[in-house]
């Protein structure tokens, strides 16, 4: 199976408690689902979008093993988004796309929370991840990405991750005012 013995980050643990039951979550760039399977265990109403269909079935498969409901919607966010509404929770983990950032903010719902994690370019120097600029944020960047939304708490850090390897990450919580 793709990628399910991977847990929810350190970033969406720590500030899970903002996922109630009954909330609205879009997951973006879910991959085979880790933070949109861990968000409906938690008795959200989720969306999750990807690319990726290989991916995408992994998670369908595993969320219903689970006996989790979770609208996976197949995408490219490269391109024109569908319509998504907005939403109590954003989570944005491992994915950068500068020029549609402003679209991540606008799916945050007034009073809603966007979490938001990726790669430092110092990244590049542990071996493994996103290697190209485009993908990889600057120190001090994450902040300035997240506008209009306010920034509620910050840091960037290196971090166990996965397979007994070290991340380089900038990892942001932001709040639409009411």
């Amino acid at each position: 199976m793709l990628g399910f013995e991977q847990r929810p980050s350190y970033w969406f643990t720590t500030h899970a408690s903002l996922i109630t039951r009954g909330s609205r979550v879009l997951d973006l760039a879910c991959g085979t689902g880790r933070h949109a399977l861990a968000a409906a265990a938690l008795g959200a109403n989720v969306v999750a979008v990807d690319r990726d269909p290989v991916r995408l079935d992994a998670a369908r498969a595993e969320a219903a093993r689970r006996k989790l409901t979770v609208e996976w919607i197949e995408a490219d966010l490269e391109k024109p988004w569908p319509p998504l509404g907005q939403f109590d929770v954003v989570l944005l983990f491992n994915y950068l796309d500068r020029p549609r950032m402003y679209l991540v903010a606008e799916a945050v719902a007034p009073g809603g929370y966007l979490l938001f994690e990726t790669f430092l370019e110092v990244q590049r120097q542990l071996g493994w991840g996103p290697e190209q600029d485009a993908h990889l944020l600057k120190y001090g960047e994450a902040s300035s990405l997240v506008a209009p939304l306010t920034v509620v708490h910050g840091r960037e850090a290196f971090e166990p991750a996965d397979d007994a390897q070290w991340a380089a990450v900038a990892s942001i919580l932001a709040r639409r005012p009411k």
